[in-house]
């Protein structure tokens, strides 16, 4: 618990049996979480086995998709305040404390990865990468007028309940352009949302989404239409 509030952690995981044993256990040995919920989205390999072996919720999503894991999880949650976060090895949980001290001034935290002194060696954030993300983070802060934002990519967010509530049953991408929606609707639901650094290190495995440049690039080009896109049904409803 942090300050009488309940705590949830939830992972997507898709084929994570490398990472995930441990991921739940440093967050449960940080001493706030109350309970870390994995969403299994149909891994092939000991993923499963791994979640069930520790003392962690198990769920399963069908539907493909980084988006589609991370809504199951979220419409599942009923904590005070919920965090979301990649079982990859790539976040700390020390960090855990970090977004629970803002959750005291404010109802949304969203992480960072491109702070350059938080960026640890080997770690998937290229130059390239960086800069993408900041520059689609800018772009969707400016059109939604939003707070400073340096990543749309970072998994690692703390949002209240409450909040939560008010706009999960709307949230619709599956695929892995989900956290721009994410962000714009929370960004609409409270005025009281910030961002902060996160330690951003190597990661177990390769990554699903931004593993290859292309990969990388096709997804910042999806993520830009989305936000375009976005803005304009809000100027130009039907």
């Amino acid at each position: 618990m942090w300050n009488e509030q309940t705590v949830q952690v939830i992972f997507p995981a898709f084929n994570e049996e490398e990472s995930i044993r441990q991921a739940i256990t440093d967050f449960y040995d940080t001493g706030f979480v109350d309970e870390v919920i994995v969403v299994d989205n149909n891994s092939t390999d000991g993923t499963r086995e791994e979640i069930l072996a520790t003392r962690a919720t198990y769920l399963f999503e069908q539907q493909p998709g980084y988006g589609a894991a991370l809504t199951r999880g979220l419409r599942g949650a009923t904590a005070d305040i919920i965090v979301t976060c990649e079982p990859d090895g790539t976040f700390s949980a020390k960090d855990l404390l970090k977004l629970l001290i803002y959750s005291d001034d404010y109802d949304v935290v969203f992480g960072t990865r491109t702070s350059k002194a938080a960026i640890w060696s080997g770690a998937n954030m290229s130059w390239l990468l960086r800069i993408g993300n900041v520059a689609v983070a800018k772009l969707l802060e400016y059109l939604f007028n939003g707070p400073c934002l340096t990543d749309v990519g970072c998994t690692m967010k703390l949002i209240k309940g409450a909040v939560l509530k008010s706009f999960v049953h709307r949230l619709s991408v599956i695929g892995s352009h989900f956290q721009p929606q994410f962000m714009i609707m929370c960004i609409r639901a409270s005025n009281k949302v910030i961002e902060i650094p996160v330690e951003y290190l190597p990661r177990k495995g390769v990554s699903k989404i931004t593993g290859k440049l292309g990969k990388a690039i096709r997804l910042g080009m999806t993520m830009i239409l989305f936000i375009l896109k976005t803005r304009f049904q809000t100027l130009f409803p039907r």
